[in-house]
C-alpha cells in the first residue's frame, strides 16, 4: 500500500497555548470516502480545520499526494486541489444559487460552465433554482450549493464538515447519495459528521476521536460491526 493520498499525520495543535489534538491521524485515499465521528467535543472539527491549514500545528505534518503542505495557508491548500465546506456560513445568501457558484470558481481562468453543468447534474433542483437567491432556500438545499461552489473548484480532496447538520433524514440521505457520487468521479471526501452510523455506512475508511486522540481507525464496515465501538459511539 502506497501513502494515502491525503494524510494529516500524527497532528498535535490546538488554538493558543491549549492543545485540542493529540497525535491525531486522519486520512484518505483517492476516490474514496473517509469519515470522522466521537462524541461532541472529540476535536472532530479541529481535525479538519488543522488539515486545511485553520490552525497551527505544533506536532504532525499535512501531506498531498505525498507533498508535505504543513505550511500552506489554507489559500494555497485551495490552490494545491483542496476545497473545504464549514458547517455554518457556507454559502452567501444574497447572491443567488448561479452567482454563488461562480463565486466557487475565482481562482480560475477558463472556461467554468461545463463545470458548472456537472454541479446541475449532480444537483438538478439547484438548476432549477439557479437565479434564485440562496438565503430563500431550505437548509438542505443550501448545503447543496455549499458542495456545489466547493466542486467548482475542480478539487482533488472535499473536505465536509458536518454536511448534514440540522437537516431531514430524507435530506441526509440525498446528501449522502450525491456525496457517494462525487467520489466515483475520483475526488477524495473526507468528513467529520454527527450521524455516525449512517456516515459510517457509506465510508470506505471511518476515524473515531476521543479527546482529540484516535480511539478507533477501521473501514466503516469493520466498526459498524464492532461491538465496543457500537455500544459506545451508536447507541447500541
Amino acid at each position: 500500500m502506497g501513502a494515502p493520498f491525503l494524510i494529516g499525520d500524527a497532528m498535535t495543535g490546538g488554538y493558543g497555548p491549549v492543545d485540542i489534538l493529540h497525535d491525531c491521524t486522519v486520512a484518505v485515499d483517492k476516490g474514496q470516502i473517509a469519515v470522522i465521528v466521537g462524541p461532541n467535543g472529540a476535536g472532530k472539527s479541529t481535525a479538519m480545520k488543522a488539515v486545511f491549514g485553520m490552525l497551527k500545528l505544533r506536532g504532525g505534518a499535512v501531506r498531498l499526494d505525498g507533498e508535505d503542505i504543513s505550511r500552506l495557508s489554507p489559500q494555497d491548500r485551495v490552490a494545491k486541489g483542496m476545497a473545504f465546506v464549514p458547517q455554518t456560513s457556507n454559502i452567501f445568501t444574497s447572491m443567488t444559487v448561479e452567482e454563488n457558484l461562480e463565486m466557487g470558481a475565482f481562482l480560475r481562468r477558463d472556461d467554468i460552465s461545463h463545470t458548472m453543468e456537472q454541479v446541475f447534474e449532480l444537483f438538478p433542483i439547484l438548476k432549477e433554482k439557479r437565479r434564485q437567491p440562496a438565503g430563500e432556500l431550505s437548509g438542505g438545499q443550501r448545503q447543496q450549493v455549499a458542495v456545489g461552489r466547493a466542486l467548482m473548484t475542480q478539487p482533488k480532496v472535499l473536505m465536509l464538515d458536518e454536511p448534514t447538520a440540522g437537516v431531514s433524514p430524507i435530506v441526509m440521505d440525498e446528501l449522502f447519495d450525491r456525496i457517494i457520487e462525487v467520489a466515483r468521479t475520483g475526488i477524495s471526501i473526507l468528513m467529520v459528521e454527527q450521524n455516525a452510523r449512517q456516515a459510517l455506512n457509506i465510508a470506505d475508511k471511518g476515524y473515531v476521536l476521543v479527546q482529540g486522540a484516535n480511539r478507533y481507525t477501521d473501514t466503516g464496515e469493520a466498526l459498524l460491526a464492532d461491538p465496543e465501538v457500537r455500544k459506545t459511539f451508536l447507541g447500541g
